[in-house]
């Protein structure tokens, strides 16, 4: 049976005039997190006996309560390094905790890790974000600020982390929880931008034949994600049923080294299901086409190439790098002849089939199954433009089938 806590009333120093105590804190984790069947607790330095006492009662309380947690001098790049993401990386997929620890080592241990963890608090986080907002950003071109969107990210991170400090008796309250990152609005998503059917076709007509052209016409026309399409085999294909299933996917991951970030083939998708993805009839020819192409070009390598069994890899065989390939996708739509098209991105080919098959008034479910989201709900979620714009048509046309056809 635990023993309860004890204490002893404050005491004064006399040869300080300053007030203090020794509390038997009963049996509990030590601050290296180890049980022991007797802790004590020895506090001084206090101006009053009254501010002793309520240090001493409350501390008695939390003994009771079994929140109290011993003072440790950890630091929080020690707690990260050594405690948290090293638990994380047994429960998080590779790229998950790649993320995380890319932030924490980049954006947080060079700011606040040699601060101890108990010393956190929602000042010292609000500081980060918003140095992190105004000068936080490694390299690029770009503003040298973080973007809201990323700030965001790092905060729900340090929440996650400081959630399993305070469940493992490493502080007693999450500090995080006493900070403000940046709004949910403020951190919104990059804005969608779709091609119309129209422009979608230009697109596709004018880098027919280019290797780059058959992987974005496959990207435009089934609504699958980057990654998937990189992870492609041709094993996972079934041209005279017209179906692919979705197994795997390429993914940046960092290099062996430690240096820079490579192309990693890996098992599972972003849903953590395979599905199977239906093709149109110009979608198999295409991929006819391209199997024919991709085999003399094979030839032409012969031993230099390395074959993954991918349908679109790079000229070697090797996957390609998810990054680049978007930078390359990038550059080509700001190239001079294609200065009648909107700029989009890469994942735009994604949300412009999305949109076309809603539109076309494919039901909600059929498109949220190919798109390999979780619920329907998602995907409405993330198409209300489109969904605004079917409910005003279904309006007009219940209102036409009411009053007819006249003004």
């Amino acid at each position: 049976m635990t023993k309860r806590a004890q204490s002893a009333s404050p005491k004064k120093d006399e040869a300080t005039g300053t007030w203090g105590f020794v509390v038997d804190l009963g049996a509990g984790p030590d601050s290296k997190g180890e049980w022991q069947e007797r802790r004590q607790a020895r506090r001084r330095g206090f101006p009053t006996k009254k501010a002793a006492q309520e240090t001493l009662d409350g501390m008695r309380v939390d003994s009771r309560a079994g929140t109290y947690v011993a003072p440790a001098r950890r630091t929080v790049k020690d707690f990260f390094e050594q405690d948290w993401l090293a638990a994380m990386r047994r429960q998080l997929a590779e790229s998950t905790w790649e993320s995380y620890e890319r932030n924490i080592r980049h954006h947080v241990v060079p700011a606040i890790g040699g601060l101890q963890l108990q010393a956190l608090d929602g000042a010292t986080l609000d500081k980060l974000y918003a140095d992190l907002l105004e000068s936080g950003r490694m390299r690029g071109k770009q503003s040298p600020g973080l973007k809201p969107r990323t700030v965001r990210y790092i905060h729900t991170i340090l929440h996650g982390a400081l959630d399993d400090a305070v469940k493992w008796r490493r502080v007693p309250l999450n500090a995080a929880d006493q900070a403000t990152p940046p709004s949910a609005k403020s951190a919104k998503a990059p804005e969608m931008k779709t091609w119309t059917g129209s422009q979608l076709a230009s697109f596709l007509e004018r880098t027919s034949g280019d290797r780059y052209g058959y992987a974005w016409a496959f990207l435009a026309t089934t609504g699958c994600r980057r990654g998937e399409a990189l992870g492609l085999r041709w094993s996972d294909v079934d041209l005279d049923q017209a179906s692919v299933s979705i197994r795997q996917q390429v993914i940046p991951l960092p290099k062996a080294s430690g240096t820079g970030r490579e192309a990693r083939i890996m098992a599972g998708t972003k849903g953590g299901e395979a599905r199977v993805i239906e093709l149109d009839a110009r979608s198999v020819a295409m991929l006819r086409v391209w199997k024919k192409e991709q085999a003399r070009q094979r030839l032409l390598l012969d031993a230099g190439y390395d074959d993954h069994g991918l349908i679109f890899p790079r000229p070697d065989g090797r996957p390609q790098h998810p990054e680049a390939f978007s930078k390359t996708f990038d550059r080509r739509v700001r190239q001079d002849k294609f200065a009648d098209l909107p700029t989009i991105r890469l994942h735009d080919l994604r949300h412009t089939w999305a949109t076309l098959a809603l539109e076309a008034g494919v039901d909600v479910a059929v498109v949220s199954k190919r798109l390999g989201h979780s619920s329907p709900v998602i995907t409405w979620s993330t198409y209300q433009h489109v969904r605004q714009g079917m409910q005003t048509d279904a309006a007009e046309r219940v209102a036409q089938s009411i009053f007819g056809g006249g003004a």
